[in-house]
């Protein structure tokens, strides 16, 4: 019976990989679905941040700031190389004057001007959709009604006369 127990059913080895990982999440659902409290509530502050983390890294790549982390990490580098051969005023002239570009710097220009030219190229040109007038309505046109002109203080009789 031990040797039975310690081999895995032969109907596991056929299953698909998808249904494994199905089955693994849901074990994992339900160990969050059933957990105390606390613990829930540590789960679901930890997924709050992780997505607020993940949207902000989104929004700051959406903007490029991306190339401008990349730029400053290549001055660093930069003024660090340069400050080795010569003091750091001669080096931070020479890694903001434009002559000396490094790799990184290329890396960054190359970068922001593909952006820049993705975004001038023209988009699909746009239908004009031109509005017409419909020939069925189905209103009656307006017809003004014009009230009859009288004396209105006496009442009408209550009763037709036969």
């Amino acid at each position: 019976m031990s040797l039975q127990s310690e081999q895995p059913a032969i109907s596991e080895f056929l299953q698909p990989a998808w249904l494994k990982g199905i089955r693994r999440r849901t074990a994992l659902a339900r160990k969050i679905m059933f957990c105390s409290g606390r613990d829930r509530d540590n789960l679901v502050s930890m997924f709050r941040i992780a997505g607020r983390a993940i949207t902000v890294l989104a929004l700051c790549c959406a903007i490029g700031l991306h190339w401008i982390a990349l730029q400053s990490i290549a001055w660093t580098t930069m003024v660090l190389d340069y400050s080795k051969q010569a003091p750091l005023r001669q080096a931070i002239t020479q890694t903001f004057d434009g002559m000396h570009p490094c790799s990184i710097c290329h890396l960054v220009n190359k970068g922001t001007n593909s952006e820049k030219k993705s975004d001038l190229q023209p988009l699909t040109p746009k239908i004009d959709i031109i509005c017409t007038k419909r020939a069925i309505s189905l209103l009656p046109p307006f017809v003004h009604f014009e009230y009859l002109a009288g004396d209105f203080s006496v009442p009408p009789p209550r009763s037709l006369p036969s």
